[in-house]
């Protein structure tokens, strides 16, 4: 049975061999992530790794437990890393490790595979996604809070038109698992490829 740790490090490995392909250009490229490019984006998806979960507590509490002030923490001590480095430092830790094997791997693997699409629909550089894998990301999406895919999906029923997945009931959301897992996740501008009743409730809510 694959786990969802071994779900997280085979998307990282995914990942990995895809920002290999990368030119200088691209990882300079603007993200999904507002305020950050490519490069800042695989920076704070490694920033966690080497903290213990004493390390993880204390950026906690110096960021005042608010995400963005916590991930700018985080992230300072590799934003200065040059994209080899930074994908070096990828593939050293393909496996999770730490704060990022909660859950069973689960915040790794949601992380990962969020993040992983924030660097390639700019790029206009889609995918093929292993569809339990997807799956598996939509559901834990609805229960990790720092996502926020819960509350943005209240009382609508979501559909994937390309994968067996639903979730939820209430007026329906449809369209493909990747575009409901970016609109649900808060990516502006995904939600315009989504139809369905619901989709102007779920537009609204992502703002």
């Amino acid at each position: 049975m694959t786990t969802k740790k071994d779900m997280a490090r085979e998307e990282r490995t995914d990942l990995a061999a895809f920002l290999a392909t990368l030119s200088p250009e691209q990882w300079e490229h603007e993200s999904l992530c507002e305020g950050w490019r490519v490069r800042e984006v695989v920076a704070h998806m490694t920033s966690y790794e080497e903290l213990g979960f004493g390390g993880v507590l204390a950026t906690l509490v110096k960021g005042r437990f608010q995400p963005g002030r916590i991930n700018d923490i985080a992230l300072a001590r590799y934003r200065t890393r040059s994209p080899e480095e930074l994908l070096s430092f990828l593939n050293a830790h393909l496996e999770p490790r730490g704060f990022t094997t909660l859950l069973g791997g689960m915040i790794g693997l949601v992380d990962g595979f969020i993040h992983h699409q924030d660097i390639r629909r700019p790029l206009g550089l889609p995918r093929e996604m292993p569809e339990e894998r997807l799956k598996t990301v939509l559901s834990c999406a609805l229960k990790a809070p720092p996502v926020g895919a819960g509350p943005r999906s209240r009382g609508l029923r979501l559909v994937a038109t390309d994968v067996d997945w639903t979730n939820g009931t209430g007026p329906e959301v449809r369209g493909t698992g990747e575009a409901i897992l970016m609109a649900i996740a808060g990516r502006r501008g995904v939600v315009d490829e989504l139809s369905g009743p619901g989709q102007p409730t779920l537009a609204a809510r992502i703002g």
